[in-house]
Protein backbone atom coordinates (compact mmCIF):
# COMPACT_ATOMS: atom_id res chain seq x y z
CA UNK A 1 0.00 0.00 0.00
CA UNK A 2 1.30 3.45 -0.93
CA UNK A 3 1.50 6.01 1.89
CA UNK A 4 2.63 9.14 0.05
CA UNK A 5 3.75 12.36 1.64
CA UNK A 6 1.57 13.93 -1.04
CA UNK A 7 -0.74 12.09 -3.41
CA UNK A 8 -2.78 13.34 -6.36
CA UNK A 9 -5.64 11.38 -7.91
CA UNK A 10 -7.20 12.45 -11.21
CA UNK A 11 -10.17 11.31 -13.25
CA UNK A 12 -12.28 12.95 -15.94
CA UNK A 13 -15.52 11.93 -14.14
CA UNK A 14 -16.57 14.48 -11.44
CA UNK A 15 -18.76 11.89 -9.65
CA UNK A 16 -15.78 9.57 -9.14
CA UNK A 17 -13.63 12.42 -7.83
CA UNK A 18 -16.33 13.36 -5.30
CA UNK A 19 -16.59 9.74 -4.20
CA UNK A 20 -12.80 9.54 -3.76
CA UNK A 21 -12.83 12.69 -1.61
CA UNK A 22 -15.55 11.15 0.56
CA UNK A 23 -13.74 7.84 1.00
CA UNK A 24 -10.27 9.30 1.59
CA UNK A 25 -10.59 12.62 3.47
CA UNK A 26 -6.86 12.98 4.17
CA UNK A 27 -4.86 16.20 4.15
CA UNK A 28 -2.00 14.65 2.15
CA UNK A 29 -4.32 13.56 -0.69
CA UNK A 30 -5.74 15.75 -3.44
CA UNK A 31 -8.36 14.61 -5.95
CA UNK A 32 -9.18 16.68 -9.00
CA UNK A 33 -11.05 16.45 -12.29
CA UNK A 34 -8.61 16.28 -15.19
CA UNK A 35 -8.05 14.40 -18.43
CA UNK A 36 -4.64 12.72 -18.48
CA UNK A 37 -4.80 12.65 -22.29
CA UNK A 38 -5.20 16.41 -22.75
CA UNK A 39 -4.47 18.39 -19.57
CA UNK A 40 -0.99 19.49 -18.56
CA UNK A 41 0.07 18.44 -15.07
CA UNK A 42 2.77 20.78 -13.77
CA UNK A 43 4.22 18.53 -11.08
CA UNK A 44 6.78 15.72 -10.68
CA UNK A 45 6.05 12.44 -8.88
CA UNK A 46 8.11 9.55 -7.50
CA UNK A 47 5.44 7.00 -8.43
CA UNK A 48 2.74 7.24 -11.11
CA UNK A 49 -0.01 4.61 -11.25
CA UNK A 50 -2.64 3.62 -13.82
CA UNK A 51 -5.04 1.28 -12.04
CA UNK A 52 -7.53 -0.63 -14.24
CA UNK A 53 -8.04 2.38 -16.49
CA UNK A 54 -6.13 1.63 -19.72
CA UNK A 55 -9.21 -0.16 -21.08
CA UNK A 56 -11.19 3.09 -20.90
CA UNK A 57 -8.62 5.60 -22.18
CA UNK A 58 -9.23 6.77 -25.73
CA UNK A 59 -5.58 7.68 -26.45
CA UNK A 60 -3.12 5.73 -24.30
CA UNK A 61 -0.16 7.24 -26.20
CA UNK A 62 -1.19 10.72 -25.01
CA UNK A 63 -1.75 9.48 -21.44
CA UNK A 64 1.74 7.96 -21.28
CA UNK A 65 3.21 11.15 -22.75
CA UNK A 66 1.63 13.12 -19.90
CA UNK A 67 3.02 10.60 -17.40
CA UNK A 68 6.51 11.01 -18.89
CA UNK A 69 6.32 14.79 -18.42
CA UNK A 70 5.57 14.20 -14.70
CA UNK A 71 8.44 11.76 -14.18
CA UNK A 72 11.96 12.23 -12.85
CA UNK A 73 14.80 9.82 -13.60
CA UNK A 74 13.93 7.88 -10.41
CA UNK A 75 10.16 7.71 -11.00
CA UNK A 76 8.48 4.35 -11.39
CA UNK A 77 5.35 3.99 -13.51
CA UNK A 78 3.07 1.19 -12.28
CA UNK A 79 0.24 -0.10 -14.47
CA UNK A 80 -2.40 -2.63 -13.47
CA UNK A 81 -4.75 -3.69 -16.23
CA UNK A 82 -7.19 -6.47 -17.03
CA UNK A 83 -5.86 -9.50 -18.87
CA UNK A 84 -7.46 -9.55 -22.35
CA UNK A 85 -8.04 -13.32 -21.97
CA UNK A 86 -10.69 -12.44 -19.38
CA UNK A 87 -12.63 -10.17 -21.75
CA UNK A 88 -15.48 -12.67 -22.44
CA UNK A 89 -15.90 -13.43 -18.71
CA UNK A 90 -15.91 -9.75 -17.72
CA UNK A 91 -18.47 -8.93 -20.41
CA UNK A 92 -20.65 -11.81 -19.21
CA UNK A 93 -20.38 -10.40 -15.67
CA UNK A 94 -21.71 -7.06 -16.92
CA UNK A 95 -24.67 -8.71 -18.64
CA UNK A 96 -25.76 -10.65 -15.55
CA UNK A 97 -25.25 -7.70 -13.20
CA UNK A 98 -22.14 -8.91 -11.37
CA UNK A 99 -19.96 -6.08 -12.68
CA UNK A 100 -20.52 -2.40 -13.41
CA UNK A 101 -20.79 -1.82 -17.21
CA UNK A 102 -17.52 -0.56 -18.72
CA UNK A 103 -16.74 1.03 -22.07
CA UNK A 104 -13.69 -1.25 -22.59
CA UNK A 105 -12.25 0.66 -25.53
CA UNK A 106 -9.01 -1.34 -25.48
CA UNK A 107 -7.72 -4.81 -24.69
CA UNK A 108 -3.93 -4.81 -24.62
CA UNK A 109 -1.32 -7.54 -24.81
CA UNK A 110 2.03 -7.25 -23.01
CA UNK A 111 3.65 -6.28 -26.32
CA UNK A 112 1.09 -3.50 -26.91
CA UNK A 113 1.72 -1.86 -23.54
CA UNK A 114 5.49 -2.31 -23.77
CA UNK A 115 5.52 -0.65 -27.20
CA UNK A 116 3.39 2.31 -26.05
CA UNK A 117 5.70 2.79 -23.06
CA UNK A 118 8.79 2.71 -25.28
CA UNK A 119 7.31 5.26 -27.71
CA UNK A 120 6.86 7.66 -24.80
CA UNK A 121 10.27 7.34 -23.22
CA UNK A 122 9.75 4.50 -20.74
CA UNK A 123 11.54 1.18 -20.36
CA UNK A 124 9.76 -1.88 -18.99
CA UNK A 125 11.59 -3.33 -15.96
CA UNK A 126 9.03 -5.81 -14.64
CA UNK A 127 5.77 -7.39 -15.75
CA UNK A 128 3.53 -10.27 -14.79
CA UNK A 129 0.07 -11.61 -13.96
CA UNK A 130 -1.86 -11.83 -10.71
CA UNK A 131 -5.19 -12.92 -9.21
CA UNK A 132 -6.12 -16.20 -10.84
CA UNK A 133 -9.18 -16.60 -8.59
CA UNK A 134 -10.87 -13.19 -7.96
CA UNK A 135 -13.81 -14.49 -5.86
CA UNK A 136 -13.22 -14.36 -2.09
CA UNK A 137 -13.67 -17.80 -0.54
CA UNK A 138 -11.87 -18.35 2.79
CA UNK A 139 -8.68 -20.43 2.49
CA UNK A 140 -9.44 -21.52 -1.11
CA UNK A 141 -8.87 -18.09 -2.71
CA UNK A 142 -5.59 -17.58 -0.86
CA UNK A 143 -4.40 -21.10 -1.70
CA UNK A 144 -5.07 -20.71 -5.43
CA UNK A 145 -3.68 -17.18 -5.77
CA UNK A 146 -0.53 -17.82 -3.69
CA UNK A 147 0.51 -21.30 -4.75
CA UNK A 148 -1.23 -22.25 -8.01
CA UNK A 149 -1.36 -18.90 -9.84
CA UNK A 150 2.47 -18.51 -10.13
CA UNK A 151 2.94 -21.93 -11.79
CA UNK A 152 4.28 -22.01 -15.39
CA UNK A 153 1.61 -21.55 -18.08
CA UNK A 154 -1.14 -21.19 -15.46
CA UNK A 155 0.20 -17.76 -14.46
CA UNK A 156 -0.87 -16.37 -17.85
CA UNK A 157 -4.52 -16.89 -16.87
CA UNK A 158 -4.47 -14.27 -14.09
CA UNK A 159 -7.22 -11.65 -14.12
CA UNK A 160 -4.78 -8.75 -13.85
CA UNK A 161 -1.58 -7.88 -15.66
CA UNK A 162 0.95 -5.54 -14.11
CA UNK A 163 3.82 -3.50 -15.50
CA UNK A 164 6.58 -1.50 -13.84
CA UNK A 165 8.51 0.94 -16.03
CA UNK A 166 11.24 3.52 -15.60
CA UNK A 167 11.99 6.63 -17.67
CA UNK A 168 14.61 6.06 -20.35
CA UNK A 169 17.70 8.25 -19.87
CA UNK A 170 17.69 11.33 -22.08
CA UNK A 171 13.97 11.99 -21.94
CA UNK A 172 12.01 12.89 -25.07
CA UNK A 173 14.50 15.29 -26.60
CA UNK A 174 14.29 15.37 -30.42
CA UNK A 175 17.43 14.82 -32.48
CA UNK A 176 16.89 18.01 -34.49
CA UNK A 177 13.92 19.88 -35.97
CA UNK A 178 12.85 18.44 -39.33
CA UNK A 179 10.65 19.35 -42.26
CA UNK A 180 7.77 17.07 -43.29
CA UNK A 181 6.18 16.00 -46.59
CA UNK A 182 2.76 14.34 -46.25
CA UNK A 183 1.94 12.34 -49.40
CA UNK A 184 -1.74 11.60 -49.92
CA UNK A 185 -2.68 9.30 -52.87
CA UNK A 186 -6.29 9.95 -53.94
CA UNK A 187 -8.73 8.67 -56.54
CA UNK A 188 -12.34 9.82 -56.44
CA UNK A 189 -12.04 11.27 -52.92
CA UNK A 190 -13.53 14.73 -53.51
CA UNK A 191 -15.44 14.56 -50.22
CA UNK A 192 -12.24 14.08 -48.21
CA UNK A 193 -9.94 16.70 -49.76
CA UNK A 194 -11.02 19.76 -47.76
CA UNK A 195 -11.21 17.72 -44.53
CA UNK A 196 -7.63 16.57 -45.09
CA UNK A 197 -6.37 20.13 -45.58
CA UNK A 198 -8.33 21.46 -42.61
CA UNK A 199 -7.31 18.72 -40.17
CA UNK A 200 -3.66 18.23 -41.13
CA UNK A 201 -1.46 19.33 -38.19
CA UNK A 202 1.67 21.39 -38.76
CA UNK A 203 4.76 19.34 -37.91
CA UNK A 204 8.41 20.25 -37.60
CA UNK A 205 9.69 23.50 -39.05
CA UNK A 206 7.69 23.15 -42.28
CA UNK A 207 4.91 20.86 -43.53
CA UNK A 208 3.88 20.32 -47.15
CA UNK A 209 0.88 18.30 -48.34
CA UNK A 210 1.19 16.49 -51.67
CA UNK A 211 -1.95 15.09 -53.29
CA UNK A 212 -1.28 12.50 -56.01
CA UNK A 213 -4.44 12.23 -58.09
CA UNK A 214 -5.05 8.90 -59.83
CA UNK A 215 -7.20 10.20 -62.71
CA UNK A 216 -10.27 10.94 -60.59
CA UNK A 217 -13.62 11.46 -62.30
CA UNK A 218 -15.62 12.97 -59.40
CA UNK A 219 -14.02 16.43 -59.24
CA UNK A 220 -11.17 15.50 -56.88
CA UNK A 221 -8.54 17.24 -58.99
CA UNK A 222 -10.58 20.44 -59.20
CA UNK A 223 -11.13 20.37 -55.43
CA UNK A 224 -7.38 20.09 -54.82
CA UNK A 225 -6.74 23.13 -57.04
CA UNK A 226 -9.39 25.01 -55.05
CA UNK A 227 -7.65 24.07 -51.78
CA UNK A 228 -4.26 25.19 -53.11
CA UNK A 229 -5.72 28.66 -53.62
CA UNK A 230 -7.72 28.67 -50.38
CA UNK A 231 -4.78 27.65 -48.17
CA UNK A 232 -2.16 29.75 -49.95
CA UNK A 233 0.12 31.25 -47.31
CA UNK A 234 -0.97 28.91 -44.49
CA UNK A 235 -0.33 25.41 -45.91
CA UNK A 236 1.84 24.44 -48.84
CA UNK A 237 -0.17 22.09 -51.08
CA UNK A 238 1.05 20.38 -54.25
CA UNK A 239 -0.95 18.52 -56.89
CA UNK A 240 0.80 15.69 -58.72
CA UNK A 241 -1.04 13.95 -61.57
CA UNK A 242 -0.46 10.20 -61.64
CA UNK A 243 -0.97 10.15 -65.39
CA UNK A 244 -0.75 6.73 -67.03
CA UNK A 245 0.50 5.01 -63.88
CA UNK A 246 -1.79 2.71 -61.91
CA UNK A 247 -2.09 1.70 -58.28
CA UNK A 248 -1.26 3.25 -54.94
CA UNK A 249 2.38 2.13 -55.15
CA UNK A 250 2.95 4.11 -58.34
CA UNK A 251 1.16 7.13 -56.84
CA UNK A 252 3.36 6.98 -53.73
CA UNK A 253 6.54 6.88 -55.80
CA UNK A 254 5.42 9.92 -57.79
CA UNK A 255 4.67 11.69 -54.53
CA UNK A 256 8.10 10.86 -53.10
CA UNK A 257 9.72 12.22 -56.27
CA UNK A 258 7.91 15.54 -55.79
CA UNK A 259 8.56 15.78 -52.03
CA UNK A 260 11.14 18.32 -50.88
CA UNK A 261 11.35 17.76 -47.12
CA UNK A 262 13.29 15.60 -44.62
CA UNK A 263 10.57 13.20 -43.48
CA UNK A 264 8.12 11.38 -45.78
CA UNK A 265 4.66 10.43 -44.48
CA UNK A 266 1.93 8.50 -46.27
CA UNK A 267 -1.68 9.42 -45.43
CA UNK A 268 -4.42 7.49 -47.23
CA UNK A 269 -6.96 9.73 -48.93
CA UNK A 270 -9.94 7.96 -47.33
CA UNK A 271 -8.90 9.48 -43.94
CA UNK A 272 -9.66 6.23 -42.12
CA UNK A 273 -6.42 7.01 -40.27
CA UNK A 274 -7.05 10.44 -38.68
CA UNK A 275 -4.60 13.16 -39.81
CA UNK A 276 -4.51 14.26 -36.16
CA UNK A 277 -2.48 11.11 -35.36
CA UNK A 278 0.45 12.06 -37.61
CA UNK A 279 2.32 14.04 -34.89
CA UNK A 280 2.75 10.73 -33.03
CA UNK A 281 4.61 9.35 -36.05
CA UNK A 282 6.66 12.53 -36.26
CA UNK A 283 7.59 12.28 -32.56
CA UNK A 284 8.65 8.63 -32.93
CA UNK A 285 11.04 9.32 -35.79
CA UNK A 286 12.30 12.68 -34.49
CA UNK A 287 13.02 11.27 -31.01
CA UNK A 288 14.83 8.26 -32.49
CA UNK A 289 12.38 5.58 -31.32
CA UNK A 290 12.52 4.02 -34.77
CA UNK A 291 13.73 4.55 -38.32
CA UNK A 292 10.65 3.20 -40.09
CA UNK A 293 7.34 4.02 -38.40
CA UNK A 294 4.34 1.87 -39.29
CA UNK A 295 0.74 2.47 -38.26
CA UNK A 296 -1.18 -0.30 -36.51
CA UNK A 297 -4.99 -0.48 -36.68
CA UNK A 298 -5.22 -3.71 -34.69
CA UNK A 299 -4.45 -2.48 -31.16
CA UNK A 300 -7.37 -0.17 -30.35
CA UNK A 301 -10.98 -1.10 -31.02
CA UNK A 302 -12.30 0.12 -34.39
CA UNK A 303 -15.37 2.01 -35.40
CA UNK A 304 -18.23 -0.18 -36.56
CA UNK A 305 -17.88 -1.14 -40.26
CA UNK A 306 -14.32 0.25 -40.38
CA UNK A 307 -13.02 -3.20 -41.38
CA UNK A 308 -14.95 -6.23 -42.56
CA UNK A 309 -14.37 -9.54 -40.68
CA UNK A 310 -12.67 -11.15 -43.71
CA UNK A 311 -10.32 -8.16 -44.05
CA UNK A 312 -9.54 -8.30 -40.33
CA UNK A 313 -8.68 -12.00 -40.52
CA UNK A 314 -6.50 -11.36 -43.59
CA UNK A 315 -4.69 -8.50 -41.88
CA UNK A 316 -3.88 -10.66 -38.85
CA UNK A 317 -2.71 -13.55 -41.02
CA UNK A 318 -0.40 -11.44 -43.18
CA UNK A 319 0.92 -9.61 -40.11
CA UNK A 320 1.99 -12.99 -38.72
CA UNK A 321 3.57 -14.06 -42.01
CA UNK A 322 5.40 -10.80 -42.65
CA UNK A 323 6.64 -10.65 -39.05
CA UNK A 324 8.39 -13.96 -39.72
CA UNK A 325 9.73 -12.78 -43.07
CA UNK A 326 10.97 -9.40 -41.81
CA UNK A 327 12.41 -10.68 -38.54
CA UNK A 328 10.64 -7.93 -36.58
CA UNK A 329 7.26 -8.43 -34.93
CA UNK A 330 4.52 -6.35 -36.57
CA UNK A 331 0.83 -6.34 -35.76
CA UNK A 332 -0.45 -4.65 -38.94
CA UNK A 333 1.67 -4.66 -42.10
CA UNK A 334 -1.23 -3.46 -44.28
CA UNK A 335 -1.86 -0.11 -42.57
CA UNK A 336 -1.34 2.59 -45.20
CA UNK A 337 0.32 5.11 -42.89
CA UNK A 338 4.09 4.74 -43.02
CA UNK A 339 6.83 7.24 -42.15
CA UNK A 340 10.55 7.32 -42.87
CA UNK A 341 13.35 9.78 -43.52
CA UNK A 342 14.18 10.92 -47.04
CA UNK A 343 17.69 9.41 -47.06
CA UNK A 344 16.36 6.01 -45.97
CA UNK A 345 13.77 6.11 -48.76
CA UNK A 346 16.51 6.93 -51.26
CA UNK A 347 18.48 3.90 -50.06
CA UNK A 348 15.39 1.69 -50.42
CA UNK A 349 14.81 3.09 -53.91
CA UNK A 350 18.35 2.18 -54.99
CA UNK A 351 17.81 -1.40 -53.80
CA UNK A 352 14.35 -1.82 -55.33
CA UNK A 353 15.60 -4.03 -58.16
CA UNK A 354 16.82 -6.57 -55.60
CA UNK A 355 13.16 -7.43 -54.78
CA UNK A 356 11.65 -6.48 -58.10
CA UNK A 357 9.20 -3.72 -58.91
CA UNK A 358 6.09 -5.83 -58.31
CA UNK A 359 4.29 -4.14 -55.40
CA UNK A 360 1.10 -2.34 -56.54
CA UNK A 361 0.35 -1.16 -52.98
CA UNK A 362 3.66 0.48 -52.11
CA UNK A 363 3.61 -0.84 -48.52
CA UNK A 364 5.78 -3.91 -48.99
CA UNK A 365 8.25 -2.19 -51.26
CA UNK A 366 9.02 -0.04 -48.20
CA UNK A 367 8.78 -2.80 -45.57
CA UNK A 368 11.05 -5.22 -47.44
CA UNK A 369 13.50 -2.42 -48.18
CA UNK A 370 13.53 -1.34 -44.53
CA UNK A 371 14.14 -4.94 -43.43
CA UNK A 372 17.02 -5.37 -45.88
CA UNK A 373 18.61 -2.15 -44.59
CA UNK A 374 18.09 -3.39 -41.01
CA UNK A 375 16.11 -0.30 -40.07
CA UNK A 376 14.39 -0.31 -36.68
CA UNK A 377 10.66 -0.70 -37.41
CA UNK A 378 8.21 0.46 -34.73
CA UNK A 379 4.42 0.64 -34.79
CA UNK A 380 2.14 3.49 -33.72
CA UNK A 381 -1.34 2.31 -32.62
CA UNK A 382 -4.08 4.36 -34.26
CA UNK A 383 -7.88 4.30 -34.08
CA UNK A 384 -9.15 3.13 -37.43
CA UNK A 385 -12.24 5.03 -38.57
CA UNK A 386 -15.04 4.04 -40.91
CA UNK A 387 -14.90 5.66 -44.33
CA UNK A 388 -16.97 8.87 -44.39
CA UNK A 389 -16.95 9.33 -48.18
CA UNK A 390 -16.40 7.21 -51.27
CA UNK A 391 -15.79 3.50 -51.77
CA UNK A 392 -12.90 1.22 -50.89
CA UNK A 393 -10.36 0.54 -53.65
CA UNK A 394 -9.46 -2.86 -52.17
CA UNK A 395 -10.31 -6.05 -54.07
CA UNK A 396 -10.14 -8.70 -51.35
CA UNK A 397 -9.43 -11.77 -53.44
CA UNK A 398 -7.25 -10.47 -56.28
CA UNK A 399 -5.21 -8.35 -53.87
CA UNK A 400 -5.02 -11.31 -51.50
CA UNK A 401 -3.43 -13.40 -54.26
CA UNK A 402 -0.91 -10.62 -54.88
CA UNK A 403 -0.02 -10.63 -51.19
CA UNK A 404 0.67 -14.37 -51.30
CA UNK A 405 2.92 -13.77 -54.31
CA UNK A 406 4.81 -11.10 -52.38
CA UNK A 407 5.17 -13.48 -49.42
CA UNK A 408 6.79 -16.06 -51.68
CA UNK A 409 9.20 -13.53 -53.19
CA UNK A 410 10.11 -12.20 -49.74
CA UNK A 411 10.64 -15.76 -48.49
CA UNK A 412 13.15 -16.40 -51.27
CA UNK A 413 14.88 -13.03 -50.91
CA UNK A 414 14.96 -12.67 -47.11
CA UNK A 415 14.94 -16.20 -45.68
CA UNK A 416 16.29 -18.52 -48.40
CA UNK A 417 18.98 -16.24 -49.78
CA UNK A 418 22.45 -17.65 -50.33
CA UNK A 419 25.28 -16.30 -48.20
CA UNK A 420 28.65 -15.84 -49.79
Amino acid sequence: ELSPQRGVGIDFAPTLIEEAKRLFPRSNLEFKVADVQKDKIEEKFDCITFINCLCDIEDVWAAFRTARSCATQDTRLVIINYNYLWAPILKLGEKIGMRMPQSNLNWFSFEDVSNLLYLNGFELVNKGYSCLFPIKIPIISNLINRFIAPLPFIHRLGLATYFVARPLPGGLRPSRPCTVSVICPVRNEVGNIEECCRRLPKMGTHTELIFVDGNSTDGTREKILEMIEKYSGSLEIQLVDQGEGKGKGDAMRKGYAAARNDIFMILDGDLTVPPEDLPKFYAAIEEGRGEFINGSRLVYSMEEDAMMPLNLAGNKFFAFVFSFLLGQKLKDTLCGTKVLRRHHYEMIEKNRSWFGDFDPFGDFDLLFGAARLNLRIVEIPIRYRARAYGETKISRFSHGLLLFKMCWIALKRLKFRLHA
